[in-house]
């Protein structure tokens, strides 16, 4: 979770160690407080928008389909994480912490559980479209819902071990100028770990398994999906990778510039970096973790709107809400059952 100010700027609770140089994040806390506005949006948006796909699953789709499980998987680690966010927004606009210790190390591990996890399952939805794609012919004997549900439960229990130094590292302390409570990454020692270290291997564990591997799986299977493809001429298969393409493609957009920030403000460090220089770190890191938090508001909008079948779902449903609408809706119907018998004899499209 975001800190409210720079991280050269509390007293210890251990008082080890003598506060470095003081600098004002005036500036880079009103810019947050400001931004910090739009998180309830985003909040309930997410909300909608997660909410309508759970519905239509429910409603229209068979929990029996491999990708109908790990979207299904996907959908919950992305409401988890903009659960923190009401929260986060008003830690930010209070400049303190309301909540109590307890809350705090709570908030601060579903909202990397969060993270964690939406990575690597639009990592898993991508390989998996990559089985069903390039290996179409005998991926039905791998795709099945004990490897799915297999799957999934790897990527929770992978994600929860990565939110452990979070939770040991986040915790309530007092800031030595304002003497306000905040909640936060400590940035000072504690007395049961080494917290430098345990920063630094969550940094990169960050770095690593959650971004740069994701990364590279995903553009080896997507540069494997498109060879196959193009070779095979086969438009229906290109509609169905299409969506997790632009999900995909959204996600790095708005995650790498932030991790970017994170990289070069971890490598500078040591360089006793000036005042002028913190703040405009400061002040990117706010920008660019804003940035980040769009795509948990926006996705929902691909899973519902972009992709077709979820388009005739979502109309089905409106002109069942609202019979006046029939007349201005073409809707299609789809059964449960019929949609439950092509599933088997191909993975389900998503667009």
């Amino acid at each position: 979770m975001e800190s409210t100010a720079s991280d050269y700027n509390y007293s210890y609770d251990n008082n080890d160690e003598k506060p470095v140089e003081l600098c004002s994040t005036d500036g880079e806390n009103l810019l947050g407080a400001q931004l910090s506005t739009i998180y309830y949006f985003m909040f309930l948006f997410s909300l909608f928008g997660n909410g309508l796909v759970l519905v239509i699953i429910h409603r229209f789709e068979k929990l029996t389909t491999v990708t109908n499980i790990l979207l299904l998987n996907l959908v919950v680690s992305s409401l988890m994480f903009m659960s923190s966010l009401p929260f986060v927004g008003v830690y930010k606009q209070l400049s303190y912490w309301i909540f109590g210790e307890v809350m705090c190390k709570i908030v601060g591990s579903v909202y990397y559980l969060g993270f964690y996890s939406s990575v690597l399952f639009l990592t898993l939805l991508t390989f998996d479209r990559h089985l069903s794609v390039v290996y179409s012919l005998h991926a039905s004997q791998v795709r099945n819902q004990r490897y799915a549900l297999l799957s999934c439960a790897v990527v929770w229990l992978v994600s929860g071990l990565a939110c452990i130094p979070q939770m040991i590292l986040h915790k309530t302390f007092i800031h030595l100028m304002t003497n306000k409570t905040l909640c936060q990454e400590h940035p000072g020692n504690l007395t049961f770990v080494d917290a430098d270290k345990l920063r630094d291997s969550t940094f990169y564990l960050q770095l690593f398994l959650f971004l740069l591997f994701p990364l590279i799986v995903i553009v080896y299977c997507y540069i494997r999906i498109a060879i196959t493809v193009i070779s095979s001429k086969i438009v229906t298969k290109f509609k169905t990778v299409r969506l997790i393409f632009v999900i995909v493609l959204l996600f790095f957009i708005c995650w790498t510039p932030f991790n970017i920030v994170e990289l070069i403000h971890d490598d500078d460090d040591d360089d006793n970096p000036s005042c002028d220089e913190k703040k405009k770190r400061g002040y990117a890191r706010e920008v660019t973790h804003d940035i980040a938090y769009i795509y948990f508001c926006i996705s929902p909008i691909f899973y519902t709107f972009v992709g077709k079948k979820f388009q005739s779902y979502f109309r089905q449903l409106l002109v069942k809400r609202f019979p006046g609408l029939k007349k201005h809706i073409s809707v299609s119907q789809v059964s449960r059952t019929n949609m439950s018998t092509k599933s088997t004899q191909k993975s389900i499209e998503l667009s």
